[in-house]
Parts: C-alpha cells; sequence; structure tokens
C-alpha cells in the first residue's frame, strides 16, 4: 500500500542529491535499509550522515507493539522538524492514514519491503543524477552494521497467527527467497570480509514451505530450499553463522549434527514466549513443553557449548500465578542461556487484546522483575562456568579502558547478548577472532585476556 500526498517540486541542479536514512526496529528492518541504501547508491545518490546533510530524509518504521509505534511517530516528527522533506517505509506504514494523521507534511508513505514503492517515491521527490555509475557500490552491497557482521534475511512475511503479534498483516505471508540466491549474497558477504552472518527471517525453520522446498543449484550441488539445507551451504563457508528466530519445529534436531562438526555456531534464538499450557495455547503457540525439555537435553547433550537465546512475554492476558511460576520453573530447568523479557501491551489490530482476565499493569511489573532475577541467576551461574576455560571471540569495538577491546563468544549475538571484555588487546582490531582465557565474570559479561 502506497500513499503520495501532493508534494513539492522535485529537487534539481548539478550538486549530488543525499538521502538521509533512520532505521528503527528489528534486524529484518535493518536489512531493509541496507537494500534500500544499496539501490540509492547505485543510482548515484549519497547518504548523508545527519539530518542538515540531506535533501531528503527516509524513516524505515516500526509498528509492532504500542511502544514502537509512538517510538516511530516521534523519530518521523523529529525528521520533519529537523529536515522538512521526509519519506516514511516499514511496518508502520501499512497504516498510512495514522503516519497522515499525525504527520501531514510526509511527503510519501510505502508499506514494509515495498523497495520498489520506496524508489519511486526517492525519485519523485529528489531527482537521480545523470548517468549514475554502478560502481559506486561495492558487490556485496551497503550495509548499516560493522564490516564484519552481517544479517542474512532468508524470507519476508510469516504463516503463523500468534494470537499477540500483527506481522502477518503488516508483512503479509511466508515468501522464502530462492536458496541460491541467500547462499549467493553470503558468498558475497564472506568475499567482503563478513565475519559472521546472523540468519533472520519471521520463521527461519518454516524456510522453503511456501516454495514445497523447491531445488536450487549453488556451486554446481543441488540444496533443497529448506532450513537443514540453508545450514549446510553456509557452513561450507567457514565463517560463524548464527541462526535466529528458529521455532522448535522437529525438524531442528537435524541441524544439531552440524553444530557439532563446527560448521554451524552452536547457537539457536528460539522465541518460546512462555512455558505455560493455557497461556501457550491463548497464544496460538505450540504447547508441549516437556518434549520441550527433552529435547534441549538432548541438544546439549551432542553440543554441550549450545547457548539457547528466547523471548518471553509476561502478563499475557489470563496468566496467573500458577502460570507465572511455571514459566520460572522452565527457564531454570531449560537453563535459558540468554533472554529477554517483555510486558504484554494490548497491540492495536491483534487478537489478544479481545481476551478475558487481563492483567493489571502493577502485576505485568512485578512479575517483570522476577523474571529477571530469575534469570540472571541461571545466566550468572552459566558465566562462572566459563572461567578459567579457553575459547574463541570475535572483536566488535575498543572499550573505555586503555588496552581494552569489547568483543562476543559464540554464544553472544551483537546488540542483544552478552559481551567479553578483553584486557591487554589494543594489537586486536574490529573483526579479529582470538583465542582468549577468561579470568572473571558478572550476571551476564565475561572478562579475558588473550591466551
Amino acid at each position: 500500500m502506497t500513499s503520495t500526498p501532493t508534494a513539492p517540486a522535485p529537487i534539481k541542479g548539478a550538486k549530488t542529491p543525499k538521502v538521509g536514512i533512520v532505521s528503527l526496529g528489528c534486524p529484518k528492518a535493518l536489512v531493509d535499509s541496507e537494500r534500500i541504501i544499496t539501490r540509492l547508491r547505485a543510482e548515484g545518490y549519497q547518504i548523508a550522515p545527519d539530518y542538515s546533510g540531506a535533501d531528503l530524509v527516509l524513516v524505515n518504521t516500526c509498528g509492532f507493539l504500542d511502544s514502537a509505534r509512538d517510538e516511530s511517530l516521534s523519530a518521523i516528527g523529529e525528521a520533519i522538524e529537523a529536515n522538512g522533506r521526509v519519506i516514511v517505509t516499514g511496518c508502520l506504514g501499512a497504516e498510512p492514514e495514522v503516519i497522515e494523521k499525525a504527520h501531514p507534511k510526509v511527503l510519501a508513505v510505502t508499506g514494509p519491503h515495498q523497495y520498489e514503492a520506496v524508489m519511486d517515491a526517492v525519485h519523485t521527490h529528489l531527482t537521480p543524477p545523470h548517468n549514475p555509475h554502478l560502481d559506486l557500490v561495492p558487490e556485496s552491497g551497503l550495509r548499516l552494521t560493522p564490516r564484519h557482521y552481517a544479517y542474512l534475511k532468508i524470507s519476508e512475511g510469516c504463516n503463523n497467527r500468534c494470537s499477540f503479534c500483527i506481522i502477518p498483516k503488516l508483512r503479509g505471508d511466508l515468501v522464502s527467497r530462492p536458496i541460491h540466491h541467500v547462499l549467493m549474497e553470503a558468498e558475497k558477504l564472506v568475499a567482503a570480509g563478513v565475519k559472521e552472518l546472523l540468519v533472520i527471517s519471521q520463521d527461519t525453520s518454516a524456510y522453503g514451505l511456501d516454495v514445497r522446498y523447491k531445488p536450487e543449484t549453488w556451486r554446481g550441488t543441488q540444496y533443497e530450499t529448506r532450513f537443514l539445507d540453508l545450514a549446510k551451504g553456509l557452513g561450507s563457508l567457514g565463517v560463524w553463522t548464527r541462526m535466529h528466530y528458529v521455532y522448535p519445529y522437529p525438524h531442528v534436531d537435524n541441524v544439531i549434527p552440524l553444530m557439532a562438526e563446527g560448521l554451524i555456531t552452536p547457537y539457536l534464538d528460539i522465541p518460546f514466549q512462555h512455558a505455560s499450557k493455557s497461556v501457550l495455547k491463548a497464544m496460538k503457540r505450540p504447547a508441549n513443553q516437556d518434549k520441550v525439555l527433552e529435547r534441549i537435553a538432548n541438544w546439549r547433550r551432542d553440543v554441550p557449548d549450545l547457548a539457547i537465546r528466547s523471548t518471553f512475554i509476561v502478563g499475557f492476558p489470563g496468566e496467573t500465578e500458577e502460570d507465572f511460576q511455571i514459566l520460572l520453573d522452565f527457564i531454570r530447568e531449560a537453563k535459558i542461556d540468554r533472554a529477554g523479557c517483555f510486558k504484554y501491551e494490548n497491540v492495536v489490530h491483534a487478537e489478544s487484546g479481545k481476551l478475558d482476565g487481563h492483567v493489571p499493569e502493577e502485576v505485568k511489573e512485578e512479575r517483570w522483575h522476577r523474571f529477571m532475577e530469575a534469570q540472571a541467576e541461571v545466566s550468572a551461574a552459566r558465566a562462572a562456568a566459563q572461567v578459567d576455560r579457553k575459547m574463541d571471540v570475535i572483536i566488535d569495538e575498543p572499550g573505555e579502558k586503555a588496552g581494552e577491546m569489547i568483543g562476543r563468544t559464540k554464544a553472544d549475538a551483537p546488540e542483544v547478548d552478552a559481551c567479553v571484555f578483553v584486557s591487554d588487546a589494543a594489537a586486536l582490531k574490529p573483526g579479529d577472532i582470538v583465542r582468549v582465557k577468561i579470568t572473571g565474570a558478572d550476571d551476564y559479561d565475561l572478562y579475558a585476556v588473550p591466551a
């Protein structure tokens, strides 16, 4: 859905047109932003680092939670105030009437992953330079992440119908990218210096379901468009490959041997959301947690260093104290290594808003604190067990102390997980993968020196 209000005439002139971009929301939205700026640079536009240097500003929005919608509307307002010429895209763009009511001065509104519509809007309001040169863009495209890691989006949309989620309404049903396209993109990223690939989608383990696992050829070998074959192909590239947003379907078991062989990073991001059968039923999520605990135990038997990250919601409508205790028992028994926790929000257009038994805000707050305390205990125990071990760390950036660098183990994804603070590391640089000895730990982070 695209809406283009009446706008001032496009800016013309000899100078190179510059576009600023504000990217909000999840890594999937970040990949959308990277694709947009790659297209912009391919057509000769420059990317402005701030509002004042931009001829217009793109705001890539998030619309999943009410708090994210508010943040997006605020960012649009800030861009209009600072620059005046703003195009809006992304998830909140699926509701143009909301944006245009709050900010009638926006030049255009497009929905999520509507790249052609975004470019059409830019062309309308900012004429591209004549005869742009494609060599302005590196073969691997332009990215908003550091050079040494990159997000690899394998699909759009989702076939699940969780009662609290409006992603299918915003982004549609599952649409898998052809597997040879994904593997070729990954190959280009590695050739450009990427040391860590972060596989993302809305439901990674459903990859290929919509195309009936259609086979394609890459490097002379046939790969089916499915989770396992994707893991095999990426595992052949010799870099860290991290799997995000994996639902615990039985076929996930088939990827565990690749982790045991060292082909795939021993890390699974599984959005469990809860552990109580009654709450999971209300969420319209898989509800057999006993089997999940058994499978996690089997995974860790085969891959002892496997790290599991997850997200959970407390205060879901109908959640009782007993339900909440089941959740606490689950994260302790499953030993969830990394966990994010959200207090339930009534998302606009989500079915869960119509459920009975909404939990008072003060109860949500109290349960959130108890969850985080329990998770800190689990994480602290895991961190303490790493002291005196030697392990590989990927370096991200300099620390605040002299000679200190900040990195991550294979158990930690960027931005969302823990860090390793490496002392006496002045010779290291971002992207280096080094062996360190762990010398200390707190609830989440580790401290180390080069081994």
